[in-house]
C-alpha cells in the first residue's frame, strides 16, 4: 500500500497539466495494479495522500483523480474524507465549488512547470 501511495503521488506529479485530471482507471492502469479491487487500491492510496496533504496543510493532490462517471468529479468518498479532515464544508451543495477551487490550488502547488 505504501508503495502505491508513493507511486501515485509521483504519477500525479509527472502527469502533464493538460492531461489532468485523470480517472481512477487511468491511475490504476498507469500504476500497473492487478485485480482484485484495482480501483479500491487507487482510492485507498488517494485517501492516504489526502491525509498526508492535510497534515502538511497542502492542497489535495487527490483532486487530480476523478471518477469517469460525470462532471469530472471524484467519487463520494473523496468528499466524505475532505469534510472529515476539515477541508470541505459539510453542506454537500458546496462540494462542487470547493472541489473546483481545491483542484486549481492543487494544480498550482503540485503541477508547477508541467505543460
Amino acid at each position: 500500500m505504501t508503495d502505491n501511495v508513493a507511486a501515485l503521488r509521483q504519477l500525479l506529479l509527472s502527469t502533464p497539466r493538460d492531461a489532468l485530471p485523470i480517472t481512477y482507471q487511468q491511475a490504476a492502469s498507469a500504476l500497473a495494479l492487478t485485480p482484485p479491487r484495482t480501483i479500491a487500491q487507487v482510492t485507498q492510496a488517494l485517501e492516504q495522500l489526502m491525509r498526508e496533504d492535510a497534515a502538511q496543510q497542502k492542497p489535495f493532490i487527490a483532486t487530480l483523480v476523478v471518477s469517469r462517471r460525470g462532471d469530472d468529479l471524484p467519487a463520494a468518498g473523496f468528499f466524505e474524507l475532505a469534510v472529515a479532515l476539515g477541508r470541505f464544508p459539510e453542506d454537500s451543495a458546496q462540494h462542487q465549488a470547493a472541489y473546483r477551487a481545491e483542484f486549481q490550488h492543487a494544480l498550482n502547488e503540485w503541477n508547477k512547470g508541467q505543460s
